[in-house]
């Protein structure tokens, strides 16, 4: 069976980056933090994508699937004062991808990225293709490279966080 290209996946292929895809079944997953297991993957690779606001700005920060996003460091990160989830409702319209289908490559415009440095040392990261049910791996450089993004240390140390301190985006 041909795998119908996402936005993401086209943007990769005119880079000539290479890619490896991984599907999943839509129906046997009820959140995210599934996606490991559904795709028989270590979940330390698979990173979720969170969209941010400040003001009238838009960013993008990609975060391992089981990390929660520090709001004071992804700001920081961003050379904003401060940043918020953004509403669900308002993400389609903002990115053309649905939540669990959130891409950081081919959103229909390119948002300031900042990607966990976590991810530096690794070959390979998991990020949505940009539709539930297909992810694709690929080198964390690539992504910060096409992204025009950077790495930061933009989650929450749970060693030194008062629960008060924590900013989860679940």
């Amino acid at each position: 069976m041909k795998i119908k290209k996402t936005n993401a996946m086209r943007i990769l292929d005119q880079k000539k980056y290479a890619y490896n895809m991984y599907e999943y079944s839509k129906d046997e997953i009820e959140k995210g933090i599934d996606v490991p297991t559904q795709i028989n993957q270590p979940a330390q690779k698979v990173f979720k994508t969170i969209v941010l606001e400040s003001g009238n700005d838009h960013f993008v920060a990609v975060i391992p699937i089981f990390d929660h996003i520090d709001m004071k460091k992804a700001a920081k990160a961003l050379g904003v004062k401060r940043v918020e989830l953004l509403h669900l409702n308002k993400l389609f319209d903002l990115t053309g991808y649905v939540r669990g289908g959130c891409s950081p490559l081919g959103m229909k415009k390119q948002f300031p990225t900042v990607i966990a440095d976590s991810a530096q040392s690794m070959d390979e990261i998991i990020v949505s293709a940009g539709k539930i049910g297909q992810q694709m791996g690929l080198n964390p450089l690539q992504l910060k490279e096409v992204t025009r993004g950077s790495f930061a240390a933009i989650t929450v140390d749970e060693t030194h966080t008062s629960d008060s301190d924590m900013k989860s985006d679940f």
